[in-house]
């Protein structure tokens, strides 16, 4: 994201702005007993309470101490009638990553008293849900090679006695000792009947898959659910997994574009179309295929209509002879293998597959919460996690405010810059307001700064727990040579007026906003 605004010549006198703030005697710094403010109002925390957050900010900064809780899932769910439980496919998923998790409070008192076993449990349910035994499903998480923590709720479903058309998957993380950690959400679940069967129309969108989106593969043999294999990556190669499975981008591919590289496309995906998937969490890709429609254990190969969630799909490597036949993606135990199909004796535009050729495309959905506990000294939950999703740029020169835009924020919560806390003010669960600080504070030598300076933004709560974010803000000078300025300039007059005035050119920049990846 690029923003570039300049300095706006109609702005009121006497305006807000980080040049300005310590001579402004009506603004009331907020001190850390005054920390719930009203929508609307600047608030910065005491001087006292912001020295003992910076050194500690600056470490979380550089050590990467945070602690991330990641939930994937499927972004519908087929509802259960009468006595059936139709278990959620792909089952919900929690990865507990970041080098924090290995340094909890209470890990060296819980190590002294001999104690054992994972230090963090889990139970997720629906939201709404009573929060009985028979509704919430505990989690036991276990290490990978990846040292990522990782469990899964295999047995959660939704009856028709609940009317709701979508829902939330709630996770509670307690820590050993029976401390609470917090209550994550999911994203928005749809739920459905059965699949359609019906040829899709692009009016329904909701259950349409669209080019770039995230999509998971599974296979089941002969409509067991116990045969049930999800494609997966493992150890760099894929395979077909009874365990675990991986999230994929499905990419509508151009037959002309080299491995990896993916011309941007829109569009929903249709049968027919060259697609390819890329692991979301590795990057490897399968070569490209054709996805084609499946009914009756046959590839449809004249069907173009759009691809729809819980759809029955083949996907055809090119290259196959016309006349029907090809070769298919397939599954072998746990290896994914090619299948040589062959052509329908009774249509001309099908080709015969097997069990295991045939795959169930559904969309999947990602939520991530970091933060980090080494700075708080509470013992409250660390939800609600904010989540920054935009960020916009106001004003330029001695104006410049950044607005965040994303969800669960509150009137505790600071923008800090790097280490240096920023001037915030909460407007609303979506949006929180900050004061761009001056490019002084991070850099001694500002007035001879040439290169562009990149400066973490996180979000700090009023009792010192710390949210990293994906997001960082750079500051960028604009320098040019002074037309026919040569030789060595002569001793300016005034001093204060030569730096004051190159002060003011330096902050008339460009401001330039980078997600990092």
């Amino acid at each position: 994201l690029d923003a570039y605004s300049p300095a706006d010549p109609s702005m009121p006198p006497n305006p807000l702005t980080h040049l300005s703030l310590r001579d402004r005697s009506e603004m009331q710094l907020q001190s850390e007993a005054d920390r719930r403010s009203l929508p609307g109002t600047w608030t910065r925390s005491s001087p006292e309470h912001t020295t003992i957050l910076r050194g500690g900010v600056r470490r979380c900064l550089q050590q990467q101490c945070e602690q991330t809780v990641r939930i994937v899932h499927a972004k519908v769910a087929q509802k259960s009638y009468g006595n059936e439980k139709r278990f959620f496919c792909p089952p919900p998923c929690v990865y507990l990553s970041g080098p924090g998790w290995r340094v909890k409070p209470g890990q060296d008192q819980a190590h002294q008293a001999g104690e054992t076993g994972p230090t963090v449990c889990g139970y997720m349910g629906l939201d709404s849900a009573s929060g009985s035994a028979a509704e919430t499903q505990k989690l036991n998480f276990e290490q990978q090679p990846d040292s990522r923590e990782f469990s899964c709720a295999k047995t959660l479903y939704i009856s028709d006695a609940d009317k709701r058309k979508h829902f939330r998957l709630v996770l509670r993380l307690v820590l050993r000792g029976g401390r609470e950690l917090g209550t994550f959400h999911s994203r928005l679940i749809k739920v459905i009947s059965k699949p359609s069967q019906k040829k899709q129309s692009l009016k329904n969108t909701d259950l349409c898959i669209s080019s770039g989106s995230k999509v998971s593969l599974f296979n089941r043999l002969r409509s067991q659910t116990v045969s049930t294999r999800y494609l997966s990556v493992e150890d760099g190669a894929f395979v077909a997994s009874a365990r675990q499975w991986a999230a994929f981008t499905l990419h509508l591919a151009d037959g002309h574009s080299s491995q990896g590289d993916f011309p941007p496309r829109e569009g929903y995906v249709r049968y027919g179309s060259l697609v390819q998937l890329v692991c979301t969490l590795t990057g490897i890709t399968l070569p490209p295929m054709i996805i084609r429609k499946v009914a009756k254990q046959c590839a449809l190969l004249d069907v173009d209509e759009p691809i729809s969630q819980l759809h029955k799909c083949a996907f055809q490597f090119p290259g196959s002879p016309p006349g029907g036949g090809g070769t298919y993606l397939c599954l072998a135990t746990e290896k994914v293998v090619q299948f040589q199909a062959s052509p329908c004796p009774k249509e001309a535009n099908r080709a015969l597959l097997n069990d295991s050729s045939c795959w169930t495309i559904i969309g999947t959905e990602s939520v991530e919460f970091s933060f980090s506990t080494s700075l708080a000294c509470t013992l409250e939950p660390v939800t609600p996690v904010p989540l920054i999703s935009t960020l916009e740029l106001s004003g330029g020169g001695d104006v410049a405010t950044l607005e965040l835009h994303g969800e669960n924020f509150h009137a505790g919560l600071k923008v800090w810059f790097g280490d240096v806390e920023a001037e915030t003010m909460y407007r609303s669960p979506r949006s929180l307001v900050c004061v761009v600080p001056d490019v002084a504070a991070f850099c001694s030598d500002w007035r001879w700064l040439r290169a562009p300076i990149t400066i973490p933004v996180s979000l700090v709560r009023s009792d010192g727990l710390f949210y990293p974010s994906a997001f960082s803000f750079t500051y960028t000078p604009e320098y040019s040579a002074r037309p026919g300025h040569t030789g060595v300039p002569e001793p300016a007059t005034d001093a204060d007026a030569l730096l004051e005035s190159i002060h003011q050119e330096f902050t008339r920049t460009n401001f330039h906003l980078f997600i990092q990846t």
